[in-house]
């Protein structure tokens, strides 16, 4: 699903869940839910987002050790290894992807 695709599929639906329905704003969503395996197979060269962190220029091993990742350094990386020009871009089609499929929109 594409960033704006959402959007679209959102119009086109007559019965969406109400917000609380699909998302507890207590919870945190663990990453490896965000990036599950369809969008990471989809719009990377990894088959999961542990082997994506893994195969940084960092440290880390696993999406818990992202946050040892350096910022630019993750920017470069994900460039060149996924469908995005940075890491922002990268979490926001994550996240619409996300609640696409929470929505059932995909």
């Amino acid at each position: 699903m594409q960033e704006t695709d959402i959007e679209e599929a959102a119009e086109r639906s007559d019965d969406l869940p109400e917000a609380d329905e699909v998302y507890d704003p207590d919870e945190s969503v663990p990453l490896t839910d965000l990036f599950d395996g369809d969008f990471v197979r989809e719009r990377t060269r990894f088959e999961s987002f542990d082997e994506m962190v893994a195969a940084s220029p960092s440290d880390a091993e696993t999406a818990d050790d992202l946050g040892t990742v350096r910022h630019g350094e993750w920017d470069d990386f994900v460039a060149e290894a996924t469908d995005f020009a940075d890491g922002e871009e990268l979490v926001m089609a994550a996240r619409d992807d996300w609640v696409a499929k929470k929505l059932d929109l995909a």
